[in-house]
C-alpha cells in the first residue's frame, strides 16, 4: 500500500468500505449532487437487531490499498455504486459493459454493486433489475435514498455469511495463513506442518474475524476475538499482526459508549470494557512500535498515527497528540509525488489545527504552499501557493486588517512575519495580480516599518515604487476570488503625524458676534437654566468642538506637526485635509522631508463652501505612488485640540486704502491686534489736515453696516481734544456697499499737544 488515506480515524474500523464512482461522461456537478445524498445514508439499523451498521463512502480509492482488506478489512471495497449519463438506448450495452469492467477492478472483495442510469427512458428502463437503478433526471430521482438502503442490507447479508463461515470454521489445521502483499514472498517454503506456523494461521484469522464482528456490529464477539488473537501473536512475534490487533483494541473498545466525540468523551474509560485514555495512548504506541519493524508498513504507521491524533485531540490532550505527529513527519515512505507531498503538508497542519498547535499548523501549511510551486514542477501553480500562505496567516499573528496593529505590543515573531509578507508580494506578482502585490507591500511597510533596517527599508520602497508606477495604490476593497476582502492600507506612518491643530483665522478676517437688541445672548438650546443630561451627553462634543468660526469661502489652515522615520528624504504629494459635514474644497499640498527629522510643522488649507458644522476626519497623501487617506481616529499617540469648528455664511470684506503714504516703521500695539495698512503724516501743533479713506468691498457679500472707532495708542503729551474726527453719516449713505463697489470716508486730522511742562520736555531731550 504507498498511498495514505489521511482521512482515517479510530472509528473507520468498524465501517464497511464503498466507493461511488462515475461511469463514461458524468458532469462534476451532477455526480457530487447525487454522491451527496448517497452519502447522507451513513448507518443503517440492521432489522430484528439490536446492531449498526456503518458505512464509509469514498469517491476515489487506489486498487492496490484493497490488497490490504485480509490485514484489516476495513480497508477491502466491499461495495461500488457508479452513476452514469445515458440518453439511448442504443448506448446501453457499452454503458453497461462500462459498469462490468469498472466491477473488476474490485471484483475479487465487492459484495455487491449497483449501477444509477440517468436519462434513459423506455423499454430497457422498465425491465426490473437487481442491480441497476433508472431516473429519467438527476431532479427526479426521489428512491435514492431507498435504494441505497436496500444496497447496504444486501452487503450486511454477505458479511453475516462471512463472518459465521470465518467464526464457525473447524477446519483445524488447515487454517489459510493470512498475508499482507510484501509478506507473501516471505512465506514461501516455510514447513507449514510447525506449530510455530500453525498459531500464526490461527492468531491471523482470529484478529481477522474480530473485524468481521466489528464490523456487522457484534461487540462483544470482536473483543474476545481480538483478545485471544493477542496472545496467539505475541506467542509467535508476529509484530505486524498483533500491532494491527493491538490497534483495532482500541475501537471497540471506544465504541461501547457509542462512539468517540466531544460529548461522550469524558465516559471513556467508565464504561465496561473501555480503555482509559492512559491505555489509549499506550496502545496506540505499542501498536506504531510494532509497524515501525516494517519497510513497507510505513503507510499503516502513518495512518494510526493520524488515529490517534484523532482520539487524543477529543479529549483534549494536545501534548501527547503532538508527540504522535512528531512521528508521523519522520516516517519515511516511497518516493512521493509533489501533488502527494503537498496533501501530506497539508494534513500535517490540519492536525497541528486541531490540537491548537497553531504556529506549528503555519509552518506546515507554508511548506505545502512551497511545494506546491517547487522547482520539479512543470507548471508552479501560484495561486494555490497564494491561497495557503493566506491561510498560514493567523498562525503566525498576522491579520490582512492594518487596524490590528495598532492595539497593543506587537505580537508575534517580525522576522517570520516579513518573510510571509515578502512571499505573499511574490506569489500575488507571479498570479500577474500587481495590485495585490501593491497591496501586500504596502501593508509590510506599514505594520513592519519599525523592525525594517534601513537598507531594508530603501529596499520595500524602491520596489514599492516599481510596482506602484505600473498599478498605482488605491483605498478600495481588494476582494478576492474566494471572496476574502483586504482592507485598504493607509500610510499613517509616512510622515507620522503627532499634533494636529486647526487654527483661527486672522483678526482681520475673524467674524465677530453683532449684539442682540437686547443686549444679551439669548440662549436657545433648552428651556431649562441647567440640564445634567445634556452636560453629561455633550462633554465629548464640547472637548472636540472649537470656540472659534471659520467663515464660507475664507481660506482655513490646519496644522500638522510631522517628521519623516525614514533614512532618506521622503516627498508626500497631494496632501490634504478630509472632511465632513459641509462641502469643503481642498487645497492639496506637496512637502519634503528630510531623512529622520525631527517634528516638522505643516499647514493644510482648503475652502469651506457651504455652511454648517465641519469635522476635520484627518488628511489624504500620495506616498511612493500609493494614495492613503488616513483617519485621525487611526493615528495612535496624536494630540489634537479638537477636529469640529462651525463654519458662519460668508462675510464681506472690506479693503482700506489712504490718501497718505506708508510708513517706513510698522505699529506693533500690545493688545494683540493685527495692523493691516500702516500710513504716516507729520503735522505741526494746532495744525489740522484731512485725509480720504477708501473702502473697497472686495468680496462676494454686500455690505450692510459699517462702524469706525479710534485708539491712541501712544503719546508723551497731553492731547487737547479729538485727534481724529469724521463725519460718518456721507459713508453710511452709500451703504449696502454692492462687491467690488468703493466708498469713500473724509477722517480730519488735529494736532493739539500741551507743551506747558517745559522741564519735562527739556529733560526729554536732553536725555
Amino acid at each position: 500500500m504507498s498511498v495514505p488515506d489521511y482521512m482515517q480515524c479510530a472509528e473507520d474500523h468498524q465501517t464497511l468500505l464503498v466507493v461511488v464512482q462515475p461511469v463514461g461522461i458524468v458532469s462534476e456537478e451532477n455526480f457530487f449532487r447525487i454522491y451527496k445524498r448517497i452519502c447522507s445514508v451513513s448507518q443503517l439499523s440492521v432489522r430484528d437487531s439490536q446492531r449498526a451498521l456503518f458505512i464509509r463512502y469514498r469517491h476515489h480509492y487506489p486498487p492496490e490499498n484493497n490488497e490490504w482488506g485480509d490485514f484489516q478489512t476495513h480497508r477491502k471495497v466491499v461495495g461500488l455504486i457508479t452513476v452514469t449519463d445515458c440518453f439511448s438506448a442504443k448506448d446501453w450495452p457499452q454503458t453497461f459493459e462500462k459498469f462490468h469492467v469498472q466491477k473488476e477492478i474490485y471484483g475479487s472483495t465487492l459484495y455487491d454493486s449497483r449501477l444509477f442510469v440517468f436519462g434513459l427512458q423506455g423499454d430497457v428502463a422498465e425491465q426490473p433489475r437487481p442491480d441497476v437503478a433508472f431516473y429519467p433526471s438527476y431532479d427526479d430521482c426521489d428512491s435514492v435514498e431507498k435504494r441505497i438502503e436496500d444496497f447496504i442490507e444486501s452487503l450486511f447479508i454477505v458479511l453475516e455469511s462471512k463472518r459465521l463461515d470465518r467464526a464457525t470454521d473447524k477446519s483445524g489445521d488447515k487454517i489459510p495463513l493470512l498475508c499482507v502483499p510484501f509478506e507473501k514472498k516471505d512465506f514461501v517454503g516455510l514447513d507449514t506442518d510447525s506449530r510455530h506456523y500453525k498459531k500464526r494461521c490461527q492468531g491471523r484469522m482470529r484478529k481477522h474475524v474480530g473485524d468481521l464482528c466489528l464490523q456487522a456490529g457484534m461487540l462483544q464477539d470482536a473483543l474476545v476475538h481480538y483478545h485471544m488473537s493477542v496472545e496467539l501473536l505475541r506467542s509467535v512475534n508476529d509484530f505486524l499482526w498483533l500491532g494491527g490487533a493491538q490497534e483495532v483494541l482500541i475501537d471497540p473498545g471506544a465504541l461501547t459508549t457509542n462512539g468517540i466525540n466531544p460529548d461522550t468523551s469524558a465516559e471513556i474509560g467508565r464504561a465496561k470494557n473501555c480503555l482509559s485514555p492512559e491505555d489509549i495512548i499506550d496502545k496506540y504506541k505499542e501498536a506504531i512500535s510494532y509497524y515501525s519493524k516494517y519497510k513497507n508498513a510505513g503507510v499503516i504507521e502513518l495512518e494510526a498515527c493520524v488515529k490517534a491524533v484523532r482520539v487524543l485531540a477529543i479529549q483534549k490532550r494536545g501534548m501527547e497528540a503532538s508527540e504522535f505527529l512528531q512521528n508521523a513527519v519522520y516516517i519515511n515512505l516511497r518516493q512521493l509525488s509533489e501533488e502527494e507531498k503537498i496533501q501530506r503538508y497539508s494534513v500535517l497542519s490540519e492536525l497541528y489545527e486541531l490540537i491548537g498547535f497553531h504556529r506549528k499548523s503555519a509552518f506546515f501549511k507554508r511548506v505545502a504552499a512551497m511545494q506546491c510551486v517547487a522547482p520539479s514542477i512543470a507548471e508552479p501553480g501560484w495561486r494555490a501557493c497564494y491561497k495557503l500562505l493566506l491561510e498560514t496567516l493567523p498562525g503566525y499573528s498576522l491579520s490582512l486588517d492594518p487596524t490590528d496593529f495598532n492595539k497593543g505590543p506587537h505580537r508575534g515573531w517580525a522576522a517570520v512575519q516579513m518573510r510571509l509578507l515578502h512571499e505573499l508580494v511574490y506569489a500575488s506578482r507571479r498570479m500577474g495580480n500587481p495590485a495585490l502585490s501593491v497591496r501586500h507591500l504596502s501593508f509590510l511597510l506599514q505594520t513592519m516599518l519599525d523592525f525594517l533596517s534601513d537598507q531594508e527599508k530603501k529596499d520595500v520602497t524602491q520596489s514599492l515604487e516599481s510596482y506602484t508606477s505600473k498599478c498605482p495604490g488605491t483605498m478600495e476593497l481588494i476582494t478576492l476570488p474566494d471572496g476574502l476582502t483586504l482592507p485598504p492600507v493607509p500610510f499613517t506612518k509616512l510622515p507620522i503625524v503627532r499634533r494636529v491643530k486647526l487654527l483661527s483665522l486672522p483678526a482681520s478676517l475673524q467674524p465677530q458676534k453683532v449684539k442682540s437688541l437686547l443686549g444679551q445672548n439669548m440662549s436657545t438650546k433648552s428651556p431649562f437654566i441647567y440640564s445634567p443630561i445634556i452636560a453629561h451627553n455633550r462633554g465629548e462634543e464640547r472637548n472636540k468642538k472649537i470656540d472659534f468660526q471659520w467663515v464660507q469661502g475664507d481660506v482655513c489652515e490646519v496644522q500638522l506637526m510631522v517628521y519623516n522615520p525614514m533614512p532618506f528624504e521622503l516627498r508626500v504629494e497631494n496632501m490634504g485635509l478630509l472632511t465632513s459635514g459641509v462641502e469643503f474644497e481642498s487645497l492639496p499640498a506637496a512637502l519634503s522631508l528630510p531623512a529622520e527629522s525631527g517634528l516638522y510643522p505643516v499647514t493644510l488649507v482648503g475652502v469651506p463652501q457651504t455652511t454648517g458644522t465641519i469635522t476635520v476626519n484627518g488628511y489624504h497623501t500620495t506616498v511612493f505612488g500609493v494614495f492613503s487617506d488616513c483617519l485621525l481616529d487611526n493615528l495612535p499617540g496624536v494630540k489634537t485640540s479638537g477636529s469640529t469648528v462651525e463654519v458662519i455664511p460668508a462675510l464681506p470684506r472690506l479693503q482700506i486704502s489712504t490718501s497718505l503714504p506708508r510708513s517706513a516703521h510698522s505699529l506693533q500695539p500690545s493688545s494683540g491686534d493685527e495692523i493691516s495698512t500702516n500710513v504716516s503724516i507729520q503735522l505741526y501743533n494746532g495744525e489740522t489736515q484731512r485725509l480720504v479713506v477708501t473702502l473697497e468691498n472686495i468680496g462676494l457679500e454686500p455690505l450692510e453696516q459699517l462702524e469706525v472707532t479710534s485708539k491712541l495708542l501712544s503719546t508723551k503729551e497731553k492731547l487737547n481734544g479729538d485727534f481724529l474726527s469724521w463725519k460718518l453719516d456721507e459713508t453710511l449713505a452709500q451703504l449696502p456697499l454692492q462687491p467690488g463697489k468703493v466708498a469713500t470716508l473724509t477722517v480730519s486730522v488735529k494736532a493739539k499737544l500741551d507743551f506747558s511742562c517745559q522741564e519735562n520736555l527739556l529733560q526729554d531731550l536732553s536725555d
